[in-house]
């Protein structure tokens, strides 16, 4: 399958809330694999492994072998992480089992490339991401590591959109999206704030000198 990293994962004997306090306490993070018409698998693995995952961004949608000793490596997409609400610590993690031929709901993020060439942006536009994700279904074994949106050849007011991203053969927008959904654009320079308001307090106190009494008329 496509993007397959393994990650090296331990059985749990029991499942609760009890047996995944011990499997903490051991200095693991408890882990369930779900779905592919199976029972689920309780498993455990290592905290900074599941960190380094998240920190490597991208995770969402790929796909991991989950290998344990004795037994078949399980294809799998991290589905859900649990953190710990003050220390952020992975406390449990949620797979689900991929099947090469069956379409999975997955989210893929987009890559920004070519900014640096916009002639757009180069006088002075601005670069308006409206779409950092996008949800797809594919094949566990088409899954892209990300989208790419080139704005190389992008004017001011020129937009991204959905047909214009690379990487996309064989997914699916999901959810009845709209093809021609925008990504991202460039707009218009934006006009300083303090000067804009200057000008305002200006052409303010001009009006109200010209509505005094007595005022000469230009």
């Amino acid at each position: 399958m496509a993007n397959l990293t393994t990650l090296a994962v331990s059985t749990r004997a029991k499942a609760g809330k009890g047996a995944a306090r011990a499997t903490r306490r051991e200095g693991l993070v408890p882990a369930v694999i779900y779905g592919g018409k199976e029972e689920p698998s309780i498993i455990a693995l290592d905290p900074r492994v599941i960190m380094k995952e998240l920190h490597r961004g991208g995770w969402s949608s790929r796909v991991y072998n989950l290998a344990t000793e004795g037994a078949e490596p399980v294809a799998a997409l991290i589905r859900d992480v649990q953190l710990h609400p003050v220390t952020d610590a992975p406390i449990h993690v949620d797979f689900q089992r991929v099947t090469a031929g069956t379409k999975i709901h997955v989210e893929v993020s987009i890559a920004f490339v070519g900014e640096e060439k916009s002639p757009g942006i180069k006088r002075g536009g601005v670069l308006n991401v409206v779409r950092h994700y996008m949800d797809v279904q594919a094949d566990p074994a088409n899954i892209p590591e990300h989208f790419t949106a080139d704005l190389s050849g992008l004017e001011i007011h020129d937009n991204v959109r959905w047909t214009d991203l690379k990487g996309t053969e064989g997914v699916v927008l999901t959810g009845g999206q709209n093809t021609d959904i925008v990504i991202a654009s460039i707009a218009a320079p934006t006009v300083d704030a303090e000067m804009e308001a200057e000008a305002a307090a200006k052409a303010a106190a001009a009006e109200a000198a010209a509505a005094k009494p007595g005022a000469k008329k230009k």
